[in-house]
């Protein structure tokens, strides 16, 4: 499978989420130790940089936080999201006021470092698994909020979305298959209730499931929590009838191995709800009174 191309969020999508973190952090009496320490007409310039390797993303929203702290500030990329950098690579320039960039400047860095992580972790296992035909795909365990961002990020690694929203595609879980009464009735129903532009998704444990789902037929099918032998059984029964999906505790020691078992993707929600942040710091460059 293809993952999709890059291309920047509209700014309406994520705007609401940099302004209410810029309020967040300005309290009610804005930023006191800049206005008590440095002059209302002073500038600077200063330099966003890794501090260890990894992928940006999110120069987006490092640019908007500083545009609405203050269209004065001018920032200038060295680098692009999806780009990979090795540690003290500079990734922008900001001048401008000084009291305004320190401003921006913590809401900036946690957007940056937050979305490089999830890309950075994402690149990784694409890495891992290249030479494979398989996916890397995240999940809806995202932060509240943030998810059109975080999913964002994915894609900056390299990576696939999956659903966005619970409005995507039907995607039939075990506690579906529980209240519907099983594997048979949750999966009939659904066939007879969604229209034809949705598609159809379906959890399974067992290869006794997996046989009942190919008897009906489902658009993919998500093999869960299963051992690399049962998922290579279960590729050779789907045997392209379905998007085989592999997902449920894997890790960067165990994705190659699942990935060569011969599924289409592999899900894995903890790349975007546990993904360490990627250490960026704004280091001063000069001053310009």
């Amino acid at each position: 499978m293809t993952a999709m191309p890059l291309t920047p969020l509209p700014r309406t999508m994520f705007e609401p989420m940099i302004r209410r973190a810029l309020d967040e952090d300005l309290g009610l009496a804005g930023d006191v130790t800049s206005a008590a320490v440095i002059p209302p007409d002073h500038r600077s310039e200063v330099v966003a940089s890794a501090r260890q390797p990894g992928c940006i993303a999110g120069l987006d929203c490092a640019e908007l936080a500083c545009a609405l702290v203050d269209p004065a500030i001018t920032v200038t990329r060295h680098v692009n999201d999806g780009d990979s950098v090795s540690s003290g690579a500079p990734i922008a320039t900001f001048q401008g006021p000084s009291r305004s960039l320190l401003i921006a400047e913590r809401t900036a860095l946690n957007f940056m470092g937050h979305l490089s992580g999830i890309a950075s972790v994402t690149a990784d296992l694409v890495r891992r698994v290249e030479g494979t035909h398989v996916s890397i795909a995240c999940t809806r365990k995202t932060t509240p909020g943030l998810r059109a961002l975080e999913k964002y990020a994915v894609r900056a690694g390299g990576g696939m979305n999956h659903r966005y929203s619970l409005s995507d595609a039907v995607l039939i879980k075990d506690n579906h298959i529980a209240i519907a009464g099983g594997v048979g009735p949750a999966l009939t129903s659904a066939k007879q209730t969604v229209g034809h532009m949705i598609k159809i998704e379906i959890e399974v444990d067992t290869l006794a499931q997996l046989e009942q789902v190919l008897e009906i037929g489902a658009d993919a099918v998500l093999l869960d929590n299963m051992t690399p032998a049962t998922l290579r059984e279960a590729v050779g029964m789907i045997d392209g009838r379905a998007i085989a999906e592999a997902s449920g505790g894997i890790t960067p020691d165990t994705v190659r191995v699942v990935a060569e078992t011969g599924v289409d993707l592999i899900s894995m929600g903890w790349i975007t709800h546990s993904a360490p942040c990627l250490d960026i710091g704004l280091d001063f460059v000069s001053s310009h009174p």
